[in-house]
């Protein structure tokens, strides 16, 4: 009898350590040129940002630390505003593509099995569905 393969998954990351951070996604990450230094690091913003994109929380309801007089480090129409200013620079397309590419380059890219989402694909008329 043939033995099944077994499958690894691996999670989604949600949270990621600063080292990781530093490599993977710092580099990519648009910075502003103009105005005062930001009380807290594009390291805490990212992994907001990835809470709120794991638990699919709405902006009001992110957990944001306090500090120890009990008041939010960081309001999070800040963290939104951030959110939308690497959107609109384009830096998650920047990461995902560098992180694609950083598996290709090692050989770690197992594209035998890819699934397209075709949530948007419609149906030519005498199409079978």
């Amino acid at each position: 009898m043939k033995k099944k393969k077994k499958r690894v998954f691996k999670a989604i990351p949600t949270k990621l350590t600063e080292v990781q951070f530093n490599e993977f996604v710092l580099p990519h990450l648009k910075k502003g040129a103009r105005g005062p230094e930001k009380k807290v690091s594009f390291y805490k913003l990212f992994n907001y940002i990835l809470k709120l994109m794991h638990t699919g929380c709405q902006w009001y309801n992110l957990p944001i630390e306090k500090d120890g007089r009990g008041v939010p480090e960081i309001h999070y129409t800040r963290v939104f505003r951030t959110f939308q200013h690497w959107m609109k620079h384009e830096c998650f397309d920047k990461i995902f593509e560098a992180s694609v590419l950083r598996l290709l380059k090692k050989k770690l890219l197992n594209i035998s099995v890819i699934h397209g989402d075709g949530t948007s694909t419609c149906a030519k008329k005498g199409a079978i569905i």
